[in-house]
């Protein structure tokens, strides 16, 4: 829960220091949440939890809660990455492609939803 938290923070403040430097007419601030987010997950998997050097509770701390707070789309890129990685293509363009349509028909619904409330 801990992680989460500050995974959240971290990913506000982060997304609010890129548009500093960068136009808001594009979502810069979430892009590089992303980026920064699996980059730091694949971190923590490929380095440091394979090579055995955390524990479960350190690792489920740093991986669901400070990644999952900061990102779920790093937990997204992970499970497509080890679908490419395990030459499950078809399934990786599935995964890829349910998340997008699937997320972004979600997102439709509910705004058709309000504009009927």
């Amino acid at each position: 829960m801990f992680g989460s938290a500050l995974g959240g923070a971290l990913r506000y403040w982060l997304s609010n220091a890129v548009y500093r430097f960068l136009p808001i007419t594009f979502p810069f601030g979430t892009l590089a949440v992303n980026i920064s987010g699996s980059f730091l997950l694949g971190i923590i998997i490929f380095v440091f939890d394979d090579k055995e050097l955390l524990n479960n509770q350190l690792r489920f701390f740093l991986t669901i809660g400070l990644c999952g707070g900061f990102t779920t789309f790093s937990t997204f890129s992970l499970e497509t990455f080890n679908l490419i990685r395990d030459s499950e293509y078809l399934l990786a363009s599935l995964n890829i492609a349910l998340n997008v349509i699937v997320c972004l028909s979600g997102i439709f619904l509910a705004f058709v939803i309000s504009k009927l409330i």
